[in-house]
């Protein structure tokens, strides 16, 4: 039985990995910090389920700046394949906590590596990296070539741990991975995410529990992809016969605009009479043409999106509906 390791267990994407990996025969661990609420709504069906928490799935707690625990749990589980998902992901939050966002997101992730460098039998390591590490990009669309440009703190510090994840694999010689992912949605996303903050509010609106949503730029344009999509394409990268960094993407780019359009007709209602714009959601430094170039992913590890981005909207809009009542 293969054993995986996992940071961010507890997230949108660790979530649907762990049910991913579980289905194909691993034994799963996961990096969980400590809280003051034991609650966790994406891994509940599976640590309430007897047949497969404490036996197949096992659940560690540890920071990512303690690195003597991390250490601990790494030699202790001895994982086959570590998929380091874990980190300040929030883009806009980042120009408020950049310090922390790169202790997290940067520093933690070069830690990590030290440590597995130093086993005995090195795992398969994937980092989730980001598009943006492109920044306002040059030219469009990007893919694995692109040159890096961040814009913002959490793009910064997505970058080093891209850059120094690829020293490690050509200066070391180890199985290490950048899954370069651009804005992949899904029912779990958190609510403090935009495209989860619009279903959310159509979902509610249509309720009669709210009237509108505040956004900021709805002319904003991302490439979205379903995040189920996205982990399955995270584990092909592991089992491919030499490492390498891959663009997972869609290759479609649409903007706010479209999001609202495709969630608030999904309900029978006009965006126009419920959306509200304030500059104080617009980003500092906000990354235009952001698009990606999967053409390697779907060659290389012939993976390619299950979801279109209205399948994707409208299946995010129907669970929150189911949540709201």
């Amino acid at each position: 039985m293969r054993k995986a390791l996992i940071t961010g267990i507890t997230g949108q994407d660790g979530s649907y990995l762990t049910e991913l990996l579980l289905e194909k025969g691993y034994e799963v661990h996961g990096i969980v910090r400590r809280s003051s609420t034991l609650d966790r709504p994406r891994l509940k069906g599976l640590y309430q389920n007897q047949d497969v928490y404490g036996k197949r799935l096992f659940l560690h707690y540890a920071d990512l700046t303690d690195v003597t625990t991390i250490r601990r749990i790494i030699t202790k589980v001895e994982p086959d394949e570590f998929y380091h998902l874990a980190g300040q992901s929030h883009v806009g939050l980042s120009f408020e906590i950049p310090e922390s966002t790169c202790e997290v997101t940067a520093m933690a992730t070069l830690r990590i590596m030290e440590i597995l460098r130093d086993l005995p039998r090195v795992p398969k390591f994937l980092h989730a990296s980001s598009r943006e590490i492109f920044g306002t990009p040059s030219i469009s669309p990007q893919d694995e070539q692109t040159p890096v440009n961040p814009n913002s703190p959490y793009g910064v510090a997505k970058t080093f741990a891209t850059q120094m994840t690829r020293i490690y694999r050509e200066a070391h010689g180890h199985f290490f991975c950048n899954a370069i992912c651009y804005n992949h949605e899904s029912p779990r996303r958190g609510e403090n995410f935009v495209t989860r903050k619009v279903t959310l509010g159509a979902a509610r609106i249509s309720r009669g529990k709210q009237k509108t949503i505040s956004l900021g730029d709805l002319d904003a344009a991302r490439d979205w992809g379903y995040a189920k999509d996205f982990v399955q394409a995270m584990w092909l990268m592991l089992q491919q016969s030499r490492p390498d960094d891959y663009v997972i993407a869609t290759g479609e780019s649409h903007t706010i605009r479209e999001l609202l359009e495709t969630a608030f007709a999904h309900v029978g209602l006009r965006w126009e009479d419920h959306v509200i714009v304030e500059d104080r959601f617009r980003r500092p430094a906000d990354p235009c043409q952001l698009l990606g170039n999967p053409s390697k992913a779907r060659a290389e590890l012939n993976w390619q999106p299950t979801l279109t981005f209205r399948e994707l909207i409208e299946l995010m809009v129907d669970e929150d509906l189911e949540s709201e009542g």
